[in-house]
């Protein structure tokens, strides 16, 4: 419906437009000429037409590297369960409490154009405008990762890409990384069971796969991990349903949440935490800070603490999901990250890309600021789209005339035993791979076992992506799968013959 009173088409200097399909050019004379306009060249006076130019070459900020597609919506956490014995979050001192929330789902490997329905681990970030600033949780909907070593990220996510001559995805570089590196057999099979392509984002959980430390009042502290279950249940596509969809409608996912939405169908995920002291972390059988291991629920069991409601489509994409800025050294008090050197690597690495993609005050983009409007950065000024003021005559470094320094962080008792000690010279270091790296995978197949199925699923997955991997690479993926149980490798090199027999290849 028409506005009644719609706006006046500007420039970007505000400067009115009469008719924005117009360009300016010299009257000229069309002498033999049957069918040429009577007017010469473009004048590069024509500030309406290079003023839209000029931007539309760069409104396309660079996509990110990883998680480039994805949607997302606004919502609310509320605190459901008092766990202020583990927490001194500001945000969770209330039972019934509520914090607004931005919400983004993504898939990992995938450009901006490709599919939701690619089997891809999927992203699942929550930034929580909290009191005390912006909590970021940048979690994934699998609960372990690929790698445990930071140095083999941009390697590994390389190998999921393109293929630097051809520009094809290869499945020869994905197999060859995956088998060579066996400690990421945990999250692969994970990912090639059904739920490496969700139905939907509202039908997925979401974990924080880290682990993280978190304080109460009295400054004592326990490890934490976070799970969200999602209230529509898990569901999700077998791997040629979701092949299928990704050709009739690759933005399945991005549809499905926003439409369900737009009809008052808010989704929701319980929220929990499971914690562990540090005397309980020595006794492990696996690091504390090992990417690639689970924590046992029977030993670490689910504790409720909120519930993550999803309620408000964003108004526009670009700036509302695209600018979306996520990073885990997004804290607040009483949370900080543990020494999962994964994560510590994140705690620098995410900053840093939002600055190259967005700029250096990305924070100011409405959808990254916090909430609390009294921000005080005095030694953080300038920079490319600095458009807050920046804090005026203030100095630009903490000054002890104007500048007072009034937050005191939580001192913990007297007696309190340190953290963690550390000493020793500094050494180049990689996890080594041990039988242990191979049980909670051989769990996996046995769990799959108990719904019907679902190995079989598993099998047939793996076989038609590593079909198209050449034949040296395809036995080694047989072998990879053996060391979690040999059956899995003896059904998954019957299933290769089977398709290489069909001609299905």
């Amino acid at each position: 419906m028409p506005q009644e009173n719609p706006p006046v088409f500007t420039t970007s200097n505000g400067n009115p437009v009469s008719d924005p399909y117009t360009t300016q050019r010299i009257p000229v004379k069309t002498d033999g000429y049957k069918y040429a306009p009577p007017v010469g060249p473009l004048l590069l006076q024509d500030f309406k037409l290079i003023d839209n130019l000029a931007h539309f070459d760069r409104e396309r900020i660079p996509e990110r590297v990883v998680h480039a597609k994805g949607g997302g919506a606004f919502g609310y956490f509320e605190v459901t369960d008092d766990i202020s014995d583990v927490c001194s979050a500001k945000f969770l001192d209330t039972v019934g409490k509520k914090t607004r929330t931005f919400t983004r789902f993504s898939t990992v490997g995938g450009e901006k154009g490709s599919a939701d329905t690619a089997r891809d681990p999927r992203g699942f970030a929550t930034k929580l405008y909290t009191e005390e600033g912006n909590l970021d949780l940048v979690y994934n909907n699998t609960p372990i990762f690929f790698i445990r070593d930071p140095s083999k990220f941009p390697y590994f996510i390389h190998t999921q890409k393109r293929n630097p001559q051809t520009n094809l995805k290869d499945a020869n570089m994905f197999w060859d990384y995956l088998t060579a590196n066996p400690e990421s057999l945990h999250q692969v099979m994970y990912l090639f069971t059904n739920r490496g392509t969700p139905r939907s984002w509202r039908t997925m959980n979401g974990y924080s796969g880290h682990t993280y430390k978190w304080y109460n009042a009295s400054g004592e502290w326990k490890y934490v991990q976070v799970h969200f279950k999602s209230n529509q249940g898990v569901h999700n596509f077998d791997n040629e349903n979701a092949g299928e969809l990704a050709g009739k409608n690759p933005d399945w996912n991005t549809q499905d949440l926003f439409d369900a939405i737009q009809r008052g169908e808010y989704p929701s995920w319980e929220c929990y935490i499971q914690t562990m002291t540090l005397e309980q972390a020595k006794k492990l059988p696996f690091s504390v800070f090992d990417l690639t291991k689970v924590w046992p629920h029977k030993d670490f069991p689910l504790r409720h603490f909120g519930r993550l409601t999803l309620n408000e489509n964003p108004q526009n994409y670009f700036a509302e999901v695209e600018q979306a800025a996520f990073s885990p050294s997004n804290t607040v008090p009483g949370m900080e990250a543990s020494n999962d050197p994964v994560l510590q690597s994140r705690l620098f690495s995410y900053p840093d890309t939002h600055r190259h993609r967005l700029g250096g005050n990305f924070s100011q983009i409405p959808v990254n600021c916090p909430l609390k409007s009294g921000t005080f950065t005095p030694h953080i000024r300038d920079g490319n789209m600095c458009v807050n003021g920046n804090l005026g005559a203030t100095p630009n470094y903490p000054n002890a005339y104007n500048c007072p320094i009034q937050y005191k962080a939580p001192v913990r008792p007297a007696g309190n035993k340190p953290d963690e000690k550390y000493e020793g010279e500094v050494v180049p270091y990689a996890w080594q791979v041990t039988d242990y790296d191979f049980y909670q995978p051989g769990q996996l197949w046995e769990v799959l076992g108990r719904e019907a199925g679902e190995q079989e699923a598993l099998v047939h997955n793996i076989a038609v992506h590593a079909i198209a991997a050449n034949d040296e690479i395809q036995e080694r993926v047989c072998e990879y799968f053996s060391k979690a149980n040999p059956v899995i490798g003896k059904q998954v090199h019957k299933e290769l013959q089977n398709l290489k027999r069909s001609g299905k290849m």
